[in-house]
């Protein structure tokens, strides 16, 4: 197995805190009408909507009730969602905690404390890499911590990114760390790295079953990881 480059659309992504910034990017996906959606218990409900307000003083956002009302309960239940967007050219992903259900204008809504991070990809910085498919590259990620899961690192490129590819019922949000991660787990030495998250989506896989894909940056030397994979092919 080997690492290939091949060419590859630029782009560059931005994982940003600061309020200011995490405003401006919702403020364009309000003036643009981009529709929002959220994955919900394990990607079987899809809750799609629009921002309706986005206030960075009173630090909150408002967003339209979706159509299925079990869906809107499915995500007032929960503590924290994230959202995505994917205006002309890009993809924007947020967190926003506490969701309230409230009259905004006269009509349902739902409020939530202001984004505490935030992802907007647009053309990718780096050329693709790919990795054979005879040989997947098994992951024990965040192998040290609480919640340890297997999953699959594919699609790496020369910038030190890569997907990460696993059970849709685990989320991961934009900006965690996996610590020590185990490429190659049940090998006699395993490579360790650590991964930190940049943006996640919801894919269906060759055999119909959907799993969540996180793009990832690779926290190890390139060098050391070209060795690792290509002792993996001999």
């Amino acid at each position: 197995m080997t690492i290939n480059q091949a060419p590859g659309a630029q782009r560059a992504e931005q994982l940003t805190r600061s309020v200011p910034e995490i405003a401006r990017v919702l403020d364009m996906l309000v003036a643009r009408n981009e529709p929002i959606t959220a994955h919900l218990q394990a990607g079987e409900l899809l809750f799609r909507s629009r921002l309706i307000l986005v206030d960075p003083v009173a630090s909150c956002i408002i967003v339209d009730t979706c159509a299925d009302e079990a869906t809107n309960v499915a995500l007032l239940a929960r503590p924290r969602c994230t959202f995505f967007a994917s205006p002309a050219g890009g993809h924007v992903e947020f967190v926003a905690p506490d969701p309230q259900k409230i009259l905004h204008g006269g009509e349902p809504a739902i409020r939530l404390k202001f984004p505490e991070v935030l992802v907007h990809r647009q053309r990718r910085a780096y050329d693709r890499a790919s990795v054979s498919s005879q040989i997947t590259l098994e992951c024990l990620a965040d192998a040290g911590g609480v919640l340890s899961f297997k999953a699959g690192l594919v699609d790496m490129s020369v910038g030190g990114l890569g997907f990460l590819t696993y059970d849709p019922s685990i989320t991961l949000e934009p900006g965690t760390v996996l610590k020590g991660c185990l490429i190659g787990p049940d090998d006699p030495s395993p490579l360790s790295v650590d991964l930190e998250v940049r943006y996640s989506e919801l894919v269906s896989l060759a055999d119909g079953t959907r799993a969540e894909r996180s793009g990832c940056r690779i926290v190890v030397r390139l060098e050391t990881l070209k060795q690792f994979v290509e002792r993996l092919s001999r």
